[in-house]
């Protein structure tokens, strides 16, 4: 697997601090919100993890969403993920 760029750092950071922020936002624990949902908290640990050198796939991306009810275009379209 090659390795990651700065950017794709940044990237994933940014990615795994939203999905953080949008489930905080449901007041679900990781626990409950795997069991509302009927997946393992591990996966969510994994999602929200800035350390996982895999990151996070589009589709666990689309599965979030659908999750929380919003779009991808919703989950992209924040200030956190603006060019600066």
């Amino acid at each position: 697997m090659a390795e990651l760029t700065k950017e794709d750092i940044v990237l994933q950071k940014k990615i795994s601090e939203r999905m953080e922020f949008l489930r905080n936002k449901t007041g679900l624990s990781q626990s409950d919100f795997a069991k509302e949902h009927d997946i393992d908290r591990q996966v969510i640990n994994r999602w929200e993890s800035t350390k996982n050198k895999r990151g996070v796939t589009i589709y666990s991306i689309n599965k979030f969403c659908d999750m929380i009810n919003i779009t991808i275009k919703d989950f992209f379209d924040d200030d956190t993920f603006s060019v600066k």
